[in-house]
């Protein structure tokens, strides 16, 4: 992988004038060229700077920098719109994920265990861009077959411990390829077991027997659990079994989840750590798997101080996430932060009666919560690594990778459609309706709008929809 910018710059490489007088980073001459359809917000370095110069200040500087070179139009790699916005290189990053899903060089063999992640990235990105990925059922199901233990769940390989996130991961891509064929893979009552044998006395669950206890385990268990159709109650060998058969697989989770928020208002691993944008994602996931977000979201979590700490991980003029206070904009944050927010809408504008829970003390959400548009033009103009790879990535001055294409796209998905929370659906499918959110964003061409997934298991709906219709017309294991 390439070396990013700030990698390759000290101190007294730093453009001081860039930092102690923004004004000269465009000129008005400069800023006539450009045109009227790219705002100031995105075109110009930020109003305010701290005056105190860091490393980490260096660094964010020379970030701002590279993203104006594409924010304004001009880089001459991508083919820009009418409103400064690089158009969605389609084909080159399907090209890019067809190879990725494709034969591993042997320099890939350190990174055995995420092979699972592999298959699910490459399909999910695949999907999202509108690709049908079922051709790859056959394959697929033969790789799942390998990977999982007799005591259930999935390892990252043959012969691996079993793991919630791999797990997680070979469930999504099953669902992704569809069919029974892929769903019988799956060994339910041995499943069932072993997430027993993964939930602790506190609500939570460990990620492997043995393992560390975290938000993630909380969130892939919640998601298996509900897209298999796995039953509640618990076994006796069950570390949280009490002899209490009322006592569930999510008896306090949702307990567990609060105790992660953190004094910044964010989501932290575990309780009393740092505050992290991808955990902020598995609580909001996790909470609105066990209840209605509407009723769940502010009984559980400070809503306030939630949504304040997710709107300052948004920079100008980058317009992309950071996953963490003072650090640097990075695009998988597209999805991890920005995949929030459609939960966070759901939870404030959601239908709710009188005395269910705690009235927020926001208002509903009537508008986005955050700038759709600048997370729309840093994914389109800075997330595209063209021409030399195809795919998407972190940031100008990184490679591609099927990680940041997953999520970059899922965060686009989830800035160019609006979801609403409903009562359950007459087909028994869940209570959530997309629909195309254009009034604020219509700043990409219609042919660049990407497929949308849902806001909890992040898959198209359909996907969800199919997997579990599967399993709950099924009786028993």
């Amino acid at each position: 992988m390439a070396d990013s910018a700030s990698s390759r710059m000290t101190d007294t490489d730093v453009d001081e004038e860039f930092v102690h007088d923004i004004a000269a980073t465009l000129s008005s001459a400069a800023m006539a060229a450009i045109g009227p359809e790219i705002p100031d917000l995105f075109s110009y370095a930020p109003p305010v700077i701290d005056s105190l110069e860091t490393e980490t200040s260096y660094k964010q500087n020379e970030v701002v920098q590279d993203c104006l070179e594409y924010l304004t139009a001009k880089d001459k790699d991508l083919v820009y719109n009418l409103r400064g916005v690089g158009l969605l290189e389609r084909d080159a990053h399907k090209a890019f994920l067809h190879k990725g899903l494709g034969r591993y060089p042997d320099r890939f063999v350190p990174a055995d265990a995420s092979r699972p992640w592999y298959l699910y990235w490459c399909l999910s990105a695949l999907t999202l861009l509108g690709e049908d990925v079922s051709s790859y059922r056959e394959k697929l199901v033969a790789t799942a077959v390998s990977m999982q233990n007799d005591y259930g769940g999935f390892g990252g390989g043959c012969g691996q411990t079993s793991h919630l996130a791999t797990t997680y991961a070979v469930v999504l891509a099953l669902a992704l390829v569809g069919g029974e064929e892929a769903y019988e893979v799956i060994d339910r009552r041995a499943m069932w077991r072993w997430l027993c044998s993964l939930k602790q006395p506190d609500g939570g669950f460990q990620v492997a027997v043995g393992g560390e206890e975290d938000i993630r385990g909380a969130y892939c268990a919640a998601v298996i659990i509900t897209l298999l159709n796995l039953p509640l109650n618990l076994t006796p060998e069950s570390p949280a079994w009490t002899g209490d058969e009322s006592k569930t697989l999510f008896t306090g989770v949702a307990d567990y989840v609060k105790r992660c928020q953190t004094f910044e208002g964010g989501i932290s691993e575990k309780p009393d750590t740092e505050a992290h944008g991808a955990y902020a994602f598995c609580a909001l996931g996790c909470l609105s798997i066990l209840d209605a977000p509407d009723r769940i979201i502010p009984k559980y979590l400070d809503l306030p101080r939630f949504v304040s700490w997710l709107s300052s991980r948004q920079y100008a003029p980058e317009g992309g996430f950071s996953g963490r206070t003072n650090k640097l904009v990075d695009g998988c944050y597209s999805h991890w932060v920005g995949g929030c927010w459609p939960l966070i809408e759901a939870s404030l504008n959601g239908p709710r009666k009188e005395g269910d829970v705690p009235k927020s003390t926001l208002p509903p959400a009537s508008s986005s919560l955050f700038s759709r548009e600048g997370l729309i033009r840093y994914i389109l103009c800075c997330c595209q690594d063209m021409p030399r790879r195809g795919g998407l990535r972190d940031k100008p001055g990184k490679s591609s990778d099927p990680y940041h294409s997953c999520y970059v796209l899922s965060g686009l998905s989830s800035a160019q459609h609006q979801w609403r929370w409903a009562p359950l659906l007459r087909d028994g499918t869940d209570g959530w309706i997309v629909s195309p959110y254009s009034d604020e964003v219509q700043i990409f061409e219609e042919e660049d709008r990407v497929v949308p997934i849902h806001p909890v298991y992040a898959i198209p709906q359909k996907n969800v929809d199919g997997i579990r219709r599967y399993f709950s017309a099924k009786e028993g294991f």
